[in-house]
């Protein structure tokens, strides 16, 4: 899985109230989810936004509720993939559960508006704004299997219970 795009950054402690705020969670309607994605911490993000770009935070990305939306608006929006130096893991799993790229990088320096390519079976981000190449901490091979079918319900619809793949 490979993926590129324009970078938006932010900081630390990015809660998932940030992400969505919760007045427009209670709706079954993902396009409402996307429409409303990180406007309170950036009113401006989705007129800069463009589908496949990619989202950076520092440490803690994530934390607050364990609302499963955070995660499900940034997809629907079109995030390719969230960095993070740490997420929180409840949103860690819950991004892997619904098919949205997550990487952990903790040294990364990206700066707003540069330009990134994923390689998420590597675990390698390059900056090709600044020349560099981050690594991030390496996901489980269960992770990527998941991410790959697109989420936790693709996978075990396709391979069945988690146990049949460790015979």
């Amino acid at each position: 899985m490979k993926c590129s795009g324009n970078a938006h950054v932010y900081g630390d402690n990015i809660d998932t109230d940030r992400i969505i705020p919760g007045k427009y969670t209670k709706t079954l309607d993902l396009q409402s989810l996307a429409d409303h994605v990180l406007e309170d911490l950036d009113p401006d993000f989705r007129t800069r936004f463009t589908v496949g770009d990619v989202l950076v935070g520092g440490d803690n990305f994530g934390c607050g509720s364990s609302r499963e939306q955070a995660p499900v608006a940034l997809k629907v929006v079109g995030i390719s993939v969230v960095i993070a130096r740490y997420f929180a893991r409840i949103f860690f799993r819950n991004a892997i559960n619904i098919g949205l790229p997550v990487l952990e990088v903790p040294d990364h320096d990206i700066q707003p508006s540069d330009v990134l390519t994923v390689d998420m079976a590597r675990g390698e981000v390059l900056n090709q704004t600044q020349q560099k190449t981050y690594r991030a901490t390496q996901m489980p091979d269960i992770m990527l299997a998941i991410l790959a079918e697109g989420g936790l319900v693709p996978y075990l619809k396709k391979h069945g219970d988690y146990r049949a793949t460790l015979r």
